[in-house]
C-alpha cells in the first residue's frame, strides 16, 4: 500500500469497510454460516452505508 497515493489509500480503506459492511450476518446465510442474522431497518442500513461512502466512519 505504500506505493499508493493518499487518495488511493483512502479509496482502499473505504472499500474494505464496505466489504465488511456487506458481509454482516444475514438471516438467509444463517444455515451456511451458523451465525444468527440481525434485523436492521432499511433506512438505518442506507444511512450507514452512505456514511461509509462519505468517510464518516
Amino acid at each position: 500500500m505504500n506505493e499508493l497515493s493518499e487518495d488511493d489509500k483512502l479509496t482502499v480503506a473505504r472499500a474494505r469497510k464496505i466489504q465488511r459492511f456487506l458481509s454482516q450476518p444475514f438471516h438467509v446465510a444463517e444455515v451456511v454460516t451458523g451465525v444468527p442474522g440481525k434485523y436492521v431497518e432499511l433506512k438505518e442500513s442506507v444511512n450507514s452505508f452512505q456514511g461509509v461512502m462519505d468517510g464518516k466512519y
